[in-house]
């Protein structure tokens, strides 16, 4: 089984430029204190790696 990652939304993305909303739901967090787990990619650690000061990340 391929390593995760557990992410969670800890702040909204209202207010802010529209490119972190698209980030976000790329990551599938759609809702305040949302938390999905996701599998260990470099292109998953890049999308949280631009919106790390709205998520917290748990490995």
């Amino acid at each position: 089984m391929a390593a995760e990652v557990k992410v969670t939304l800890k702040k909204s993305a209202i207010g802010r430029k529209a490119y972190f909303a698209k980030v976000l739901k790329g990551l599938g967090l759609n809702r305040l204190h949302q938390t999905v787990a996701l599998p260990d990619t470099p292109e998953i650690r890049g999308m949280i790696r631009k919106v790390e000061h709205m998520v917290t990340v748990e490995d």
